[in-house]
């Protein structure tokens, strides 16, 4: 196999990754798109706050991917990266992460703070949605 085809099908396969990554992970919140991808929404919207250097986010960050997938197309579930988006967070009053919040019709409705298991998520959910 030669060069160009192994960088074609890397490329190919990359392309693979990104698609399977849109179709199965949360979404990803940015100070930029807030606005209209979370208070626009007229779902309920879970936000993740989180960073890539707390270990208790990276524990609960599966939690978060399967809520994504249990409730696609009836529930947003996203993440914000508070060391890349600070506006979003001070605009929440983060201080503490993870903090999820649950924002429905542009209001917070509830609020988490720390590592929870699944079963807390899904009981905010399932009071708001």
């Amino acid at each position: 196999m030669s060069k160009q085809h192994i960088q074609f099908f890397g490329f190919k396969f990359a392309l693979f990754l990104q698609n399977l990554k849109n179709i199965f992970m949360a979404l990803e919140f940015t100070d930029a798109n807030f606005k209209t991808s979370v208070l626009d929404s007229d779902k309920l919207t879970v936000i993740d706050f989180w960073a890539e250097w707390c270990g208790p986010c990276r524990a609960i960050g599966p939690v978060i991917e399967e809520l994504a997938k249990d409730y696609d197309g009836k529930v947003n579930v996203g993440k914000v990266n508070v060391d890349v988006n600070p506006q979003v967070s001070m605009n929440y009053g983060i201080t503490s992460i993870p903090a999820i919040l649950f924002i429905k019709n542009g209001e917070v409705v509830d609020k988490l703070v720390g590592a929870q298991p699944k079963a807390n998520f899904v009981k905010k959910i399932e009071a708001h949605k």
